[in-house]
């Protein structure tokens, strides 16, 4: 992949290349009501494409929170038309990398030496790039380490970008509502956070530790005397990203192990830490040759609140969405419904959520759950499809539920996602 010399890093340079991403798109939609003028049977598929295609191309280029935001639209299956998910999951491990002057400059800015000066050996080129940063090989003695490295300016653009970006994601979405603020300032703490390498050191020793009963869960050491706000040094695990692991065609049992191990860590975080590695996605996940499952990247980690944690895990157990009582009330507390809904609102919204919330529920409601059901995941974009063309849904105030849900939706469908991906049977249990 062809690396990237420089990154736009002032307002104005960032500014300016989302404009032209929206030329581009300006572009397309004229292409596509001409083409719609001359037959009327032509579809948004192709439109589609080419907007994902020009959106990613931009926000690859830029790098940070507006890559990231790509990420994370890309989890969920049901958000955004297929075209957008498949170009901007690339965001998850292969945007393209930066050349090596760049990463000399960060070293030497971070740590005041070079990458040789610290390691022996410093691989050059990136072996894994994403939307913060890229990772190189490097080592002392027989030691390997993987060290991250993150872009330039990207920490001192995430409020602007998050400004820029806004609109556009508003727009894929379809989001409406007054409120719609209080989930990108969410958004916006979590990829500050995220680009704070000490904060993701500090708390990659903590939830590594507490998680370290597991079994077959491993996490790498990490090393502070060769880290900084910017830079991040830990063990280099030897293994496979999880979706190479699933090209090698496994057996189920190795399968079903490896989706155990992951179930099962975050299961423990969520409902006895109370925080939890919140960016499952196959980049983040390596399985090594003895069927270990490697866990990295702690950056983006969502502190549960107690009071919310029980609401909105309560509506995922069937026996809460069957008492309408309770469960109207939980709506209400959570605001997925609003004390401003007409009577005519309130009874169609109801049902909606409690279709979508049967269905997000199973896994956490049977004893063993088989992700490798790909009907399953079709009911759930089914189900989606059909509220985004209710009317009465989308003249609704689309700015619905608590700030605190949108990092935990991302972890569930994340969740469900990858082990969709592997094709796990997993024992899933009572955990609500």
């Amino acid at each position: 992949m062809k690396e990237q010399i420089k990154i736009p890093t002032s307002k104005i340079q960032r500014a300016a290349s989302f404009a032209g991403a929206g030329a581009k798109i300006g572009g397309n939609y004229l292409k596509y009501y001409i083409k719609k003028a001359v037959n009327s049977d032509t579809q948004r598929d192709e439109l589609n494409e080419d907007n994902a295609e020009d959106i990613y191309d931009t926000l690859s280029k830029l790098k940070g929170s507006a890559l990231k935001v790509a990420q994370m639209l890309s989890m969920d299956k049901n958000l955004m038309p297929k075209a957008y998910q498949d170009k901007f999951q690339m965001a998850q491990f292969s945007a393209p990398p930066l050349s090596y002057p760049l990463v000399l400059k960060t070293f030497q800015q971070e740590l005041g030496k070079s990458p040789l000066d610290v390691f022996q050996t410093f691989g050059k080129n990136a072996l894994h790039a994403a939307s913060i940063g890229q990772v190189h090989k490097a080592t002392i003695d027989d030691k390997v380490y993987a060290v991250k490295v993150q872009y330039p300016g990207i920490a001192d653009s995430v409020s602007s970008d998050l400004k820029l970006v806004k609109p556009l994601a508003t727009r894929i979405l379809n989001l409406k509502g007054k409120d719609i603020d209080k989930y990108f300032k969410e958004v916006e703490i979590k990829l500050l956070e995220e680009t704070d390498y000490k904060l993701e050191l500090r708390r990659s020793n903590e939830i590594s530790k507490a998680c370290a009963h597991i079994p077959c869960v491993i996490f790498p050491k990490y090393y502070s005397q060769y880290s900084s706000a910017r830079i991040l040094c830990m063990d280099w695990i030897n293994g496979v990203a999880l979706s190479e692991f699933v090209k090698q065609n496994p057996t189920q049992e190795e399968r079903n192990k490896i989706g155990q191990a992951i179930w099962d860590f975050y299961m423990f975080q969520i409902f006895e830490l109370m925080k939890v590695h919140a960016d499952p996605h196959p980049g983040n996940f390596i399985v090594t040759k003895d069927l270990q499952l490697g866990v990295i990247d702690f950056g983006c980690v969502k502190e549960i609140d107690a009071d919310f944690h029980k609401d909105y895990f309560m509506l995922l157990d069937s026996g809460s969405i069957e008492n309408d009582e309770l469960f109207t009330k939980i709506l209400y507390k959570l605001e997925y419904l609003l004390i401003e809904d007409n009577v005519q609102i309130v009874p169609i919204m109801k049902r909606a959520f409690k279709d979508m919330l049967v269905l997000l529920g199973k896994p956490f409601n049977a004893e063993i759950f088989d992700f490798s059901d790909d009907t399953y995941f079709k009911s759930i974009y089914d189900l989606g499809e059909k509220f985004s063309k209710m009317t009465e849904i989308k003249e609704a105030n689309g700015a619905r539920g608590p700030q605190d849900a949108i990092y935990i939706n991302r972890t569930c469908f994340g969740l469900y996602s990858v082990l969709n991906i592997l094709g796990a049977n997993v024992k899933t249990g009572d955990r609500v």
